[in-house]
């Protein structure tokens, strides 16, 4: 007699550790899911305490940190004070800046031309010396801003420089690995919040127009998240992910 047997697939990421910096919602906490299901153990960091409760009952994280990355004493003492290495860090805290620039503030101007580029550098610093090789630092961008609109000049100057910047951390923190992802509309809280009552409008439009046929899910950009922390040969890359939105805009 034959019996046909089973393949089974081990976890790509068992017995490493996963920080998610902004983990408590949309494509963090469905990365820090991801995670958990490819055997992680995973950290997560958010600024609203009660928020990361319920996140890591929900997903079994190992545990949480309640602070703002952008404040870069806090962060810094976070990686320090980790009693053992990290394996990979994933950072999808902060907002896209959207406002006519001309009629910004400088200090307001200023913010929205850096916040997401010097936070990628204060990780990168904070995050050099906890983790291990080949272990990864995925950083969330986006591809909307990519063509110059009205409104947009802020966004898209920010947009524009992140793939050079991620490339180059690739070099400097070698053979730690850095890649950022490009994510064009996906259906998350942050979303609802700048979108309010055109959401559902926004939903409509992508499904009749995205080749794909649906709205990109955070579980989607999960999937790529992961895929990244587990495939050593990929550094210094932006992985775009929108469901074609760049080919029919």
């Amino acid at each position: 007699m034959t019996t046909a047997g089973s393949t089974r697939r081990e976890p790509e990421l068992a017995e490493q550790t996963v920080v998610v910096i902004g983990g408590s919602a949309g494509i963090g906490l469905e990365t820090a899911r991801k995670a958990r299901a490819e055997g992680a153990d995973v950290i997560l960091v958010g600024r609203n305490a009660q928020r990361l409760e319920r996140a890591a009952l929900d997903i079994g994280a190992q545990s949480i940190a309640e602070f703002d990355a952008n404040d870069s004493d806090a962060l810094q003492s976070f990686f320090r004070d980790r009693p053992a290495p990290i394996d990979h860090v994933m950072v999808t805290a902060g907002a896209p800046f959207y406002g006519p620039p001309l009629e910004l503030a400088p200090e307001e101007a200023r913010r929205g031309f850096s916040d997401h580029l010097v936070l990628a550098l204060n990780v990168a610093r904070a995050a050099a010396d906890k983790v291990r090789p080949p272990g990864s630092l995925v950083f969330m961008g986006g591809t909307g801003a990519r063509r110059p609109r009205v409104g947009l000049g802020i966004a898209s100057t920010a947009t524009v420089a992140f793939p050079t910047l991620i490339a180059n951390l690739a070099l400097e923190l070698a053979p730690i690995r850095v890649n950022l992802i490009a994510a064009g509309f996906v259906d998350t809280p942050l979303s609802a919040a700048i979108l309010g009552d055109d959401l559902e409008k926004r939903r409509v439009e992508l499904r009749a127009t995205l080749p794909i046929r649906r709205v990109v899910e955070p579980g989607d950009v999960a999937a790529l998240a992961v895929h990244i922390m587990a495939n050593t040969a990929l550094t210094g890359a932006t992985f775009d992910i929108d469901g074609g939105q760049q080919l029919v805009s």
